[in-house]
């Protein structure tokens, strides 16, 4: 659906070139949500940018449903272009025109009949619940209903692909989970894809079936969210699953009540079904272990359950490996900590 090859960009001249995307190869499948994080200045926008040639590549390919945007004329490009919807961080709303009239506009710019617009902004209105702010300017709405305006704004050219810069970082934590509720609904009603940068890994793991990690122009991690998630491998990651989960604290009180012969920190994982199951249970009951909880999280990677608990295991050495050898067997991942 979107292929990135070897994607360069550098701005700048000759000896004082800065590079903000280096070689870069992504692949994006069809009807999918995908996320792209990273920190400010890691490459994210000029990536999602790079997708619809808002910035043209110094080199490499974007491949969009097939087709090599970066060797289209202006006039192709165009055309292909009003396949990919876009939605931004500051709405880019017309300040003087109304809330139908925002949504009208991409459709009055290839000239549709007036009855179609009427037609196709009204349905659109429907859909991201705006229907009595029509004749409402932008700042008489709030930030979340500015947003919808933008959403349905994107989807009035019947895109293929809606592309999110950094859609939500503007918008209180209640109405950015309002944002992503519709996006999700959008994706599932309309097989649209979704490309969805950010610096949240909050977004991320509410709505996205994969996600690439980026790091000084570079993908440095990427993988379906679950294991990204929960088995972060690159340094970066693992910063942004600490911020999100915030287990410092108990990570160092399991490590440091863990120094002794007789007990064992661990990270505990459940995933799916088995997060509701009573397997650490079962086991420490069967191999006479003793345990404390000293942090425990039960949530949703999108549609998955999943829980972790950071545990203190205490008994007899081998009765410790034991339990940690049945939890695996069962399926649970076990991080031993020290």
């Amino acid at each position: 659906m979107i292929e990135l090859k070897r994607l360069t960009k550098q701005y700048g001249k000759a000896g004082t070139l800065m590079t903000a995307l280096s070689e870069l190869d992504l692949s994006i499948e069809k009807g999918e949500i995908f996320g792209v994080i990273g920190h400010s200045g890691a490459g994210k926008s000029t990536l999602i940018r790079c997708i619809n040639l808002l910035e043209r590549p110094t080199s490499g390919e974007v491949w969009v449903n097939g087709v090599n945007l970066t060797a289209l004329g202006k006039k192709q490009l165009q055309a292909e272009r009003r396949k990919i919807g876009m939605i931004f961080q500051h709405f880019n709303l017309l300040s003087s025109a109304t809330v139908f009239d925002n949504i009208a506009f991409p459709l009055r710019l290839i000239k549709t009949p007036k009855a179609e617009v009427e037609r196709k902004v009204s349905e659109l209105l429907a859909l991201v619940g705006l229907e009595a702010h029509r004749d409402k300017f932008p700042a008489q709405l709030s930030g979340g209903q500015k947003q919808r305006v933008g959403i349905a704004r994107a989807l009035a050219s019947d895109p293929e692909v809606l592309l999110c810069d950094e859609a939500t970082s503007a918008l209180d934590p209640q109405t950015t989970d309002s944002i992503l509720r519709l996006l999700l609904d959008i994706n599932r009603r309309f097989n649209l894809t979704i490309v969805l940068i950010t610096h949240e890994m909050h977004v991320i793991h509410s709505i996205c079936d994969r996600v690439a990690v980026i790091h000084q122009g570079g993908i440095v991690e990427q993988g379906p969210v679950t294991e990204v998630f929960l088995k972060p491998q690159h340094e970066v990651t693992r910063e942004f699953v600490r911020n999100e989960t915030d287990s410092g604290e108990a990570l160092r009180l399991a490590i440091q009540g863990s120094e002794t012969e007789n007990s064992r920190a661990a990270k505990i994982t459940f995933l799916g079904a088995k997060t509701y199951e009573s397997a650490l249970s079962h086991t420490v009951q069967e191999t006479g272990v003793n345990f404390a909880i000293l942090q425990g999280t039960i949530s949703t990677i999108k549609d998955t359950p999943y829980g972790q608990l950071i545990v203190r295991f205490e008994g007899d050495q081998a009765a410790i490996e034991r339990t940690i050898q049945k939890l695996r067997e069962q399926g649970l991942d076990v991080e031993v900590m020290n």
